[in-house]
């Protein structure tokens, strides 16, 4: 990556993640993202654009409002340092501007959901509705994104991912249902995973299914041990586990020999499936 390639990937992740701030703040109030323009949540003052540079702002201000002196949260830089970091992160591991356009794309949908999830307990479906439905067009009109070269390949493997991502943590749901008599799950993860599988496919959100509650375990030991609360905000670990499944998901399945076990026990198990079905 040349330095003036990465100065830019690190500007539009800086960005993106301002804008990132404005939609982890207004969408679970339920305000438009667009209409006003930025201003302070205190006092209600616009906040002109030399007071509006990602990071730099908030150093300049030393994290307090021009207006009213009322504290900035940490939080706004902290989101446009991590938006930057996935992008650049992404630019210097991935090929090509397609590709490199859907991570992105993916990524700044993971980091939004996370934070949301962090300060309200709830993943929007505006963010992974409209997420499943262009998940499956980009799959269809970019069928190498799965290494598919026709159009219904690439759609096919992106309807799997929906429902092996979706319905895993679905069917996980509904066992945690029954074993701890409470809601285990939340819709909101079920449709967070059904989302990233329609750009990642089945394979990829599998792996995310099986890695997010390995990043959850410790976490969620500490929140058990300082409460007493055996809850936790579960879209932040899913995720990281996403995240780290579009940077290293397929050297990760070879390097396990997931893809061979998948490749073969998945269709052994639906003819032994379709065999049982027959015979009874």
């Amino acid at each position: 990556m040349q330095p003036e390639w990465l100065v830019g990937v690190t500007l539009v992740g800086l960005v993106v993640g301002s804008f990132l701030n404005v939609v982890i703040y207004r969408l679970p109030a339920g305000r438009s993202v667009l209409q006003p323009g930025s201003h302070c949540r205190w006092c209600e003052a616009p906040i002109a654009w030399y007071d509006n540079i990602p990071i730099c702002s908030f150093v300049f201000l030393r994290g307090k409002c021009r207006v009213c002196h009322r504290a900035i949260a940490w939080r706004y830089p902290l989101v446009e340092a991590v938006t930057a970091a996935c992008f650049v992160t992404l630019g210097v591991l991935l090929d090509g501007w397609i590709p490199l356009v859907v991570a992105w794309t993916l990524t700044a949908a993971l980091i939004a959901t996370a934070f949301i999830d962090l300060d309200h307990r709830i993943i929007p479906d505006e963010i992974t509705l409209p997420g499943i439905v262009v998940g499956l067009v980009v799959s269809a009109v970019v069928p190498t994104l799965h290494g598919m070269e026709m159009w219904w390949q690439g759609l096919g493997q992106s309807v799997l991912g929906v429902l092996v991502g979706g319905g895993s943590l679905y069917l996980t749901g509904l066992l945690g249902n029954v074993l701890f008599r409470k809601e285990s799950m939340g819709g909101g993860d079920v449709k967070l995973l059904a989302m990233a599988g329609a750009f990642l496919g089945w394979k990829l959100a599998l792996l995310a299914f099986f890695l997010a509650p390995l990043l959850a375990i410790l976490p969620g030991l500490l929140v058990l041990v300082t409460t007493k609360s055996h809850e936790i905000p579960y879209g932040p670990f899913l995720s990281l586990a996403l995240f780290v499944t579009i940077v290293a998901g397929e050297p990760l399945l070879e390097r396990l020999g997931i893809v061979e076990v998948l490749e073969i026990g998945v269709p052994e198990l639906w003819r032994s499936l379709r065999l049982w079905l027959t015979t009874t």
